[in-house]
């Protein structure tokens, strides 16, 4: 039997790759890729080193509940990260998961079904750069 540290094949599972800097969640926010799920947000924009591994970054706001509830959450949200939603995530691209209230008290069961689907639905989106006024083509 494996512990919950080490993959089926008995290697550990190495921890997910981190976003460190502010301009690093303010690219994915600005990206507009963005899928809702009811314990948290997860928005992602595509790197230019399409091979690199993808890294995660977690968000949980002071409105969301006190230290010690910001800090169970993100717990939660890196566990769920690092035993199922890796595999659904592609390489190259930066995610970033804000947290609602419902990721304190949601089956930890049903926080990694709604990551690894969010996820899915997301890398199954072409990264595009955001489209604005100045570069939408003019209507005929």
């Amino acid at each position: 039997m494996t512990s919950d540290a080490e993959s089926r094949d008995g290697t550990p599972r190495p921890a997910p790759e981190r976003l460190r800097r502010r301009a690093e969640f303010l690219a994915a926010a600005g990206s507009g890729l963005a899928r809702h799920a009811p314990a948290f947000k997860l928005q992602m924009t595509a790197r230019p080193d399409e091979d690199g591994p993808p890294r995660f970054g977690l968000t949980v706001t002071k409105k969301v509940a006190n230290a010690v509830g910001r800090n169970r959450i993100r717990r939660r949200l890196r566990e769920a990260l690092r035993l199922s939603g890796l595999l659904a995530a592609k390489p190259g691209r930066d995610y970033v998961f804000v947290a609602r209230r419902a990721a304190l008290h949601a089956p930890f069961d049903a926080l990694q079904t709604q990551m690894t689907d969010s996820l899915r639905r997301l890398g199954a989106v072409a990264a595009k750069p955001p489209t604005t006024t100045k570069n939408r083509p003019k209507k005929p």
